[in-house]
């Protein structure tokens, strides 16, 4: 049967977006229905995947968030992980987390081929019987 995905980016960072979704695609296979969701921020993307929950297989979550000189990275970075990894236990379906976090732009550019193994996760879980 073809799986169905659904990836939310987020497009805050488009370049770096960018990167981690190109990686990401590649290791999907040909037959697959990939739907892409774009949202502004990395907070947005556990409501979106809520959303949709019941209507895909798997989902990817695909973003960027940059250390500032305030708090607001550690909550935002926190939150979201804990919102996707709660979707994925109680919903029983894989979430592949492939948002980075970064202190710079610059290690920001060096990761965004992360996408690949967010996307490779989510294939691991989903083979299992």
């Amino acid at each position: 049967m073809k799986k169905k995905y659904l990836i939310v980016i987020a497009d805050y960072y488009k370049d770096i977006s960018r990167g981690l979704l190109g990686s990401a695609k590649k290791l999907f296979p040909k037959s697959a229905s990939i739907k892409i969701v774009y949202v502004p921020g990395v907070f947005e993307i556990p409501v979106t995947i809520s959303k949709n929950i019941k209507k895909y297989d798997a989902f990817l979550a695909l973003g960027c968030v940059i250390k500032g000189e305030t708090p607001h990275f550690d909550f935002i970075s926190q939150a979201t992980t804990d919102a996707i990894m709660n979707l994925s236990i109680d919903n029983k379906k894989p979430i592949g987390n492939g948002i980075i976090t970064c202190l710079n732009m610059r290690q920001a550019i060096v990761r965004k081929k992360k996408g690949r193994e967010a996307a490779q996760a989510v294939l691991s879980v989903l083979a299992q019987k």
